[in-house]
């Protein structure tokens, strides 16, 4: 699994950082290109916070709690050795994600932003946010409908 975890990881990884490479170099200097007008754009954005432009500029505290999270993730999955198909990719999401914007804001001193969905009126964010959303709801689906269920049909057996 662990093989699997870092494979996975660095290809999301690479896959966010090849994104905002081509957004950088096409749509920066244009600064937004409308797909489908007031619907959706590919707006360059340098974002220096959190999710909604929170905690602007702490930067210290983002590479802390970054480290951290990978350094968790990554001793859970060699200690636990995990089975759960859902718990392994919500992991693996959640870590390639925070390596994306990691890097970002490591080399480039920002995060680059440019999904922009303008018909809600939602903040422009990259894919590596997508991952870290898509596994923490996958994590929350894993720890409130599967987690402990294995253990509870091995006790109704053993009662039996």
């Amino acid at each position: 699994m662990l093989v699997l975890y870092i494979i996975g990881s660095l290809l999301l990884f690479a896959a966010d950082q090849l994104s905002k490479l081509i957004i950088c170099k096409l749509v920066q200097p244009v600064h937004t290109v409308a797909l489908w007008q007031n619907v959706f754009h590919l707006t360059y954005l340098e974002n220096r916070g959190a999710a909604f432009g929170i905690l602007q500029n702490k930067f210290g505290f983002f590479y802390i709690v970054t480290v951290l999270v990978i350094v968790a993730i990554t001793v859970y999955i060699v200690k636990k050795r995990p089975r759960s198909r859902c718990l392994n990719v919500s992991l693996t999401l959640l870590a390639g994600g925070a390596l994306g914007n990691f890097a970002d804001r490591l080399f480039r001193g920002y995060v680059v932003d440019f999904l922009d969905f303008r018909f809600i009126n939602f903040p422009v964010f990259n894919l590596a946010d997508c991952f870290v959303v898509c596994g923490a709801f996958l994590l929350a689906a894993y720890i409130i409908f599967l987690e402990g269920k294995g253990k509870k049909s091995m006790e109704i057996n053993k009662t039996e």
